[in-house]
C-alpha cells in the first residue's frame, strides 16, 4: 500500500495540492480496531494498510477519488449508521415485510444494502463506492462496488480495494483523472 500511496501523494502533491493538504496522517491501531467493532466487521489487512498512512481526509471539500470524499475512519462510521438505521427501520422491505432487492452484477448480493457493505467514499448525495465484505457466492470478500441510493444497480469496480486503489493511482499518472474546479474534485478526464 505503500507505494501505491506515494503514487498517489506524489501526483496530488505535483496537480493537486489542495487535496494533499486535505488527506490526513495514518489512523491509530485503536481507531482501526474501534472501527472493526463498532461494525461488528474484520477489514482486509490492504484496507487497514491504507488507513494507517490515510485516515481519508479532513473536510473533503474536495473530492479525492473520482469527485467523491475519500472517507475518514470517523465519517465511515457516520454514513454507516445513515444506512444502519435505515435497514433496521424496515426502509428496505416492501409493505408485506420482504428485502427490497437490487439489480446486481455478478459477485453481488441481491439486497437494496447490507451492514456488510463499508462506505468508503462519498459524493454529498447519499452514493458510495463500498468495500463489500458479504458478497454473494460468485463475489469476493473485501471487492469495491457502487451504491447509489436511489438506483438499484450495484456494479463491481474492483475485486479487492488493492486493485481499486492501484487502479486509481495508475489513472492518475496516465491522465485518465484531471483536477476539475467545475466539478469539485478529481475527475474522470472524459467528464470534464
Amino acid at each position: 500500500m505503500k507505494e501505491i500511496w506515494t503514487q498517489i501523494d506524489d501526483w496530488l502533491i505535483a496537480n493537486a495540492p489542495q487535496i494533499f493538504e486535505d488527506l490526513q496522517s495514518g489512523a491509530s491501531e485503536k481507531e482501526i480496531s474501534e472501527l472493526e467493532e463498532s461494525l461488528s466487521i474484520k477489514l482486509p489487512e490492504d484496507v487497514k494498510d491504507s488507513y494507517r498512512i490515510h485516515n481519508g481526509q479532513s473536510d473533503g471539500s474536495y473530492g479525492l477519488l473520482d469527485g467523491r470524499e475519500f472517507l475518514s475512519i470517523e465519517r465511515i462510521k457516520q454514513e454507516w449508521t445513515v444506512w444502519k438505521d435505515l435497514l433496521d427501520s424496515g426502509t428496505f422491505q416492501d409493505q408485506d415485510g420482504h428485502d427490497i432487492g437490487s439489480e446486481p452484477e455478478l459477485g453481488i448480493r441481491n439486497v437494496w444494502w447490507s451492514a456488510k457493505w463499508i462506505p468508503l467514499t462519498y459524493d454529498g448525495s447519499g452514493n458510495h463506492d463500498c468495500l463489500d465484505l458479504e458478497p454473494s457466492e460468485a463475489g469476493n470478500v473485501g471487492q469495491i462496488i457502487t451504491m447509489w441510493h436511489d438506483d438499484s444497480n450495484r456494479k463491481l469496480v474492483a475485486s479487492s480495494f488493492r486493485e481499486w486503489l492501484q487502479e486509481y493511482a495508475e489513472g492518475l499518472k496516465e491522465g485518465r483523472f484531471v483536477l476539475s474546479e467545475e466539478y469539485g474534485g478529481i475527475v474522470n478526464a472524459d467528464d470534464v
